[in-house]
C-alpha cells in the first residue's frame, strides 16, 4: 500500500507538469517540484561496535558498526540526498566505554558520515567532562534544544538547531533531551537546566519555519516514544506542534518497523520512527516533497544489520 501511494503522489506530480504544457490547470505541480529525501536513523546503540555474539537469545550475530557502515554506504551508492542522523544513547554498555569513553564511537560514526545526533541520557554517565573530552572525535554536530549548558563547560559546543540542504530542501533539526534530574547523578550534569519540551518544540519549530523558511522539520527526541510517566514523550511532542513532520525517537528502546503517525495540532501527519536497541536495525524514511503545494509523501521501515549485510 505504501509503494502505490508513493505511486500516485510521484504521478499526480508528474501529471501536473503534463498538465501545464497542455495549458491545463495543474493538478499538483511541475516535474521540477519534487524533491526526495533518503533519512537514515539510529538510536540507542549503546556502544555496541561488535555485532553480538552466536549464542545470544535475542540478537544472534545481529549487529555491529562494520556492517552498519557497509549498509549505509550501499545505500549511498543507490540515492542521492542522504540524511544520517542518531537519537541518543551512543555510550554505555560495552567494555569498549568503560575503556575509550566514546572514542571509538564517535570516530566511527563521523566515519560513516553521520550528519546530527542528539545526546541521551546515557551521554552524561561520564560527566559533563567525559563528554567534552571525546566531543572533538565527532565530525558532526550535538543537536540539543532544550539542555541549557550555558553554565557549563559544554557551552557553545552544542547546538539548539540547525539547517541542511538536500536537493533544494531546507531541512530544520532540533533535539530535545529526557528531564536528567533523578535520572542522572547530579554530579554528571552538573548546572545543566533542563527546560520544557513541548514549549521548546513549539518555540523552535515556529523558528525554523516561519524565520529560516524550512521545508521539513525534523525531532531528534531523546523523550521516549509512550512513556508510562508523566514525563513528555514522542506522542505529547506530535500532538502539541504544528509544523514538525518527523520525530525520531529513543531512550525506550522500542521498535517502529512502520511509523506510528499521529496528528498534530493542526491536524496534519507526524511520522515517528525508532529502532529498537543495540544497532541492530537502521531506520529509513524516504521523503516525497512537493515543492509548489507543500505536500508530502513519507513511507518508512527498518533493515536489519545482518551477517553479509542480508535484510
Amino acid at each position: 500500500m505504501q509503494n502505490l501511494n508513493r505511486r500516485t503522489f510521484i504521478k499526480n506530480t508528474l501529471l501536473g507538469s503534463a498538465a501545464l504544457v497542455a495549458g491545463i490547470r495543474p493538478l499538483v505541480g511541475n516535474s521540477d517540484d519534487l524533491s526526495h529525501l533518503c533519512i537514515l536513523h539510529t538510536n540507542d546503540t549503546h556502544s555496541r561496535i561488535d555485532p553480538y555474539p552466536a549464542n545470544d537469545p535475542r540478537f544472534p550475530l545481529m549487529g555491529g558498526y562494520a556492517r552498519r557502515s557497509a549498509v549505509i554506504a550501499a545505500i549511498r551508492k543507490e540515492t542521492n540526498d542522504v540524511l544520517l542522523l542518531d537519537a541518543g544513547d551512543i555510550f554505555q554498555g560495552t567494555p569498549y566505554y568503560n575503556i575509550y569513553g566514546g572514542e571509538p564511537e564517535l570516530r566511527l560514526m563521523s566515519m560513516m558520515g553521520y550528519d546530527a545526533a542528539t545526546m541521551g541520557n546515557h551521554e552524561f554517565d561520564n560527566g559533563l567532562e567525559g563528554f567534552l573530552k571525546v566531543l572533538p572525535f565527532a565530525r558532526f554536530p550535538f543537536v540539543t534544544s532544550n539542555y541549557d549548558f550555558s553554565d557549563t563547560i559544554l557551552h557553545g559546543k552544542t547546538q539548539s538547531y540547525l539547517v541542511i540542504i538536500k536537493d533544494n530542501l531546507r531541512i530544520g533539526i532540533y533535539g530535545l533531551g529526557i528531564k536528567l534530574e533523578g535520572l542522572v547523578g547530579r554530579n554528571h550534569f552538573g548546572n545543566t537546566l533542563w527546560h520544557e519540551p513541548v514549549k521548546v518544540a513549539q518555540s523552535i519549530e515556529i523558528l525554523l519555519k516561519e524565520e529560516m523558511k524550512c521545508d521539513l522539520i525534523i525531532c531528534l527526541s531523546h523523550l521516549g516514544y509512550k512513556n508510562s510517566t508523566p514525563q513528555p514523550d514522542d506522542i505529547t511532542i506530535a500532538s502539541n506542534t504544528r509544523y514538525t513532520n518527523i520525530i525520531l525517537g529513543g531512550h525506550t528502546h522500542t521498535l517502529l518497523d512502520s511509523p506510528e503517525i499521529v496528528p498534530n495540532a493542526i491536524r496534519k501527519k507526524v511520522y515517528i520512527g525508532q529502532t529498537g536497541y543495540g544497532g541492530v536495525r537502521l531506520g529509513r524514511m524516504n521523503v516525497y516533497f512537493n515543492n509548489r503545494n507543500k505536500e508530502t509523501f513519507v513511507e518508512a521501515f527498518t533493515t536489519k544489520i545482518l551477517k553479509n549485510q542480508e535484510s
